[in-house]
C-alpha cells in the first residue's frame, strides 16, 4: 500500500501517536499509528511503510508539544 501524504493525516493524529512518530528513532509506523493513519484517511498502511526524511522533517515542524490530544 502508499501511505498517503503525511500532510493529509499528521495534524489529526492524536499526541501520543505524535510522539510515537517522532520518539521511535526509525522511519516505520508502528501498528497503532498505522491503524489511525487508516481511521482518518480511510487507506490502509501496510506494515512495512516507512517515513521519507522529508516526512520526518514535517513532522518535527508540525509537532505541538502542548497538544494534550
Amino acid at each position: 500500500m502508499t501511505l498517503p501524504p503525511i500532510d493529509d493525516w499528521w495534524s489529526e493524529l492524536s499526541i501520543d501517536a505524535q510522539r510515537a512518530v517522532l520518539g521511535s528513532g526509525t522511519p516505520h509506523l508502528g501498528e497503532a499509528v498505522r491503524e489511525e493513519i487508516r481511521e482518518i484517511t480511510g487507506a490502509v498502511v501496510g506494515m512495512l511503510e516507512t517515513l521519507s526524511d522529508d516526512e520526518l522533517k514535517y513532522a518535527r515542524a508540525h509537532f505541538d508539544s502542548e497538544s494534550d490530544g
